[in-house]
């Protein structure tokens, strides 16, 4: 008895964190988002009434979160393969040498990640700037018109997108770094002596044995994407015109702006639902990829 009851006594403070975190809230917002709960007239639960699946149908029918929803889906399929692919092929090139130099830009690479969102945001604003901003600048030097960067509605999304691939690249090439360290080298000693080159085995042993890291970094940095919030909130507050408004910014404006919280809790069950259920699609997929 003792020896099964060890191993659920270490897990317990894991497990009660994660229920405490991660599975209590989740089951909080479910319960709210049935009811017409209203945060600036919230005194007492006798002033909650029960609406069932009202909030629902109104966020179905709601245009504005249609398009919060479509462009996180454009965020989150632009974003996620450059991500993954920028950070890999990142890795690769730094794994090439071990000297100070590319040990010194590791760590270059890592900064973003560990930067404040708002300072990050903030300079890129500045480089942003119609006016004397950086990119508009070096456009005049060429002759070029000014260009809107954040202001267009269509050009503001590669904006906002393009900071989020900035920031996201650093952990994960650490990822990377860290998987790469443990392939085999006598794979790799193997095939040049066959008479492969750098490509070849990059294509052929490399990346074939990272395929878990891949699909690690493609999980979490889908997850991530989908719940995108950070740069377009701070940046462009979801402007304009809702053009980098995420289904995380349109949660927030609704329940903290607007005080709608039943109607921001039925969102905010909708968005882990398809969070889940996309997760659980990419574990099929790798499970599928295991038994062939």
């Amino acid at each position: 008895m003792r020896n099964r009851l060890t191993p659920y006594l270490f897990v317990s403070p894991a497990m009660l964190l994660l229920i405490t975190f991660g599975i209590f809230p989740i089951l909080v917002a479910a319960v709210i988002s049935t009811t017409d709960m209203n945060i600036s007239a919230f005194a007492s639960w006798s002033n909650v009434d029960f609406v069932g699946v009202d909030n629902y149908v109104t966020l179905f029918g709601d245009p504005d979160f249609w398009q919060a929803l479509g462009n996180t889906g454009l965020f989150a399929v632009v974003g996620v393969p450059a991500i993954v692919v920028l950070s890999l092929a990142t890795a690769l090139l730094l794994n090439q040498s071990q000297n100070w130099f590319f040990r010194a830009l590791r760590s270059f690479y890592f900064i973003p990640a560990i930067t404040a969102i708002v300072a990050v945001s903030l300079v890129w604003s500045y480089l942003y700037n119609t006016q004397f901003g950086l990119f508009n600048y070096l456009l005049s030097l060429v002759g070029a018109e000014p260009v809107q960067w954040l202001s267009d509605p269509w050009l503001s999304k590669f904006s906002v997108g393009l900071v989020a691939v900035w920031r996201g690249t650093g952990l994960n090439i650490i990822i990377f770094l860290a998987a790469l360290q443990g392939v085999p080298k006598e794979y790799l000693e193997a095939a040049s002596i066959d008479g492969a080159g750098e490509w070849r085995k990059t294509f052929s042993i490399t990346i074939p044995l990272l395929r878990f890291a891949i699909f690690f970094v493609s999980v979490t940095t889908t997850i991530a994407w989908l719940q995108f919030f950070d740069e377009p909130f701070v940046l462009t507050d979801g402007g304009p015109l809702g053009a980098t408004t995420s289904v995380s910014i349109f949660l927030y404006k609704e329940g903290f702006r607007l005080n709608q919280f039943g109607y921001a809790s039925a969102g905010s069950v909708v968005l882990f639902a398809i969070i889940a259920v996309i997760t659980l699609i990419q574990l099929r997929l790798r499970r599928a990829d295991d038994e062939y």
